[in-house]
């Protein structure tokens, strides 16, 4: 009786495999991120680890013009590579010709930050790519659509099931595949990249830059994170959010209190990350600054004194009364972080 049993339980899957049936099995290509060693390792979550076929499907999806409610713009968008995947315009503008009201954030180095958006709004990569779908000034979508979309191209077809198994094509693991190839886009070949391994010295600029970020007079660090590390020069395990003095009054609701409802969050707002900042202009969650020497112009000013300013903008309403070429200083340790390499690596480039 028993022998008979297992005859019966086996031959389904005997006669699926000889018809050439679906294998038993699904096992997709893990995928291990390339980052220096000076980098900490970074946490993927545990449903969603690293794969080539999933992060290529998130190639596909980010270069997809059908994510969009007319079939004209992609995630690529508002996030060119060229611009370290921001957008060289204060605000973007939508498939509806409706201008926003924010800064396109950057990137690069996401594998390694906790909270996405200006104000953290999202606290996984998973979270942040749905959104800007059914943004109605962005993309002006709904998921349930854009899955119709990829449902009628046998190449997604065929590229879910190779990332995540049969009938996956779903809004869930449309989210997985975007978070993987925005994990992929790692920036970490700088010449201040360099500098960490030994194999570049500083000019004398350079060098009076690091110094000035890394002391009191200059006081970067305490928001962007001690240079001495650098994987990602914007507050990853220290502030992640600070009203750095760019208005002496804010709205209720601006930045981060918009998600706590905490008045002490008014004014708040993401500390990005410096890797290729040179190219990552315009400056700031709204814009305000075309360049970087208006940036440092703004922080030797010191600063709108404010209800909420951090209490490391110390020289707010008084002036930090740095040299020309302290200032030069500053500006040439932060071209310091560009990684042209990443800039125009073909492997973030349109799959299409």
């Amino acid at each position: 009786m028993k022998k008979s049993k297992i005859i019966v339980l086996v031959l389904p899957w005997l006669l699926a495999a000889s018809c050439g049936g679906p294998e038993p099995t699904f096992e997709p290509t893990p995928l291990a991120l390339d980052y220096p060693n000076h980098f900490p390792t970074p946490q993927i979550p545990a449903d969603n680890p690293m794969t080539v076929e999933g992060a290529r499907l998130g190639r596909h999806l980010f270069f997809d013009e059908r994510l969009s409610g007319d079939n004209s713009q992609s995630c690529s968008g508002c996030h060119l590579q060229e611009s370290n995947f921001a957008e060289p315009t204060s605000y973007s503008t939508g498939i509806d010709g409706i201008t926003g009201e924010i800064n396109a954030m950057i990137l690069s180095n996401l594998a390694w930050q906790k909270f996405f958006f200006w104000n953290g709004r999202a606290v996984t990569l998973e979270e942040q790519v749905l959104e800007p779908v059914i943004n109605p000034i962005e993309m002006h979508e709904t998921w349930p659509d854009v899955i119709e979309k990829l449902e009628q191209d046998a190449k997604y077809v065929k590229l879910f099931e190779e990332a995540f198994g049969e009938n996956a094509i779903n809004q869930d693991n449309a989210a997985k595949a975007l978070a993987q190839f925005l994990r992929t886009l790692i920036t970490g070949n700088s010449k201040f990249d360099q500098y960490l391994e030994g194999t570049y010295n500083f000019t004398a600029s350079e060098q009076l830059g690091f110094d000035m970020y890394n002391n009191e007079q200059g006081d970067c660090f305490h928001c962007h994170g001690l240079a001495a590390t650098g994987y990602q020069m914007g507050a990853f395990g220290l502030l992640q959010f600070t009203n750095n003095g760019l208005d002496s009054t804010y709205d209720v609701g601006d930045g981060r209190e918009s998600v706590t409802s905490d008045p002490d969050d008014r004014g708040l707002f993401k500390i990005p990350s410096l890797r290729n900042v040179e190219y990552s202009f315009p400056y700031m969650h709204d814009g305000r600054f075309q360049t970087l020497a208006e940036v440092v112009e703004f922080y030797n000013m010191g600063g709108h004194p404010s209800a909420t300013i951090d209490p490391n903008m110390k020289a707010a309403g008084v002036g930090r009364n740095w040299s020309d070429a302290q200032k030069q200083g500053l500006l040439d340790f932060l071209n310091s972080f560009t990684d042209t390499e990443f800039l125009t690596d073909t492997a973030f480039t349109s799959p299409w």
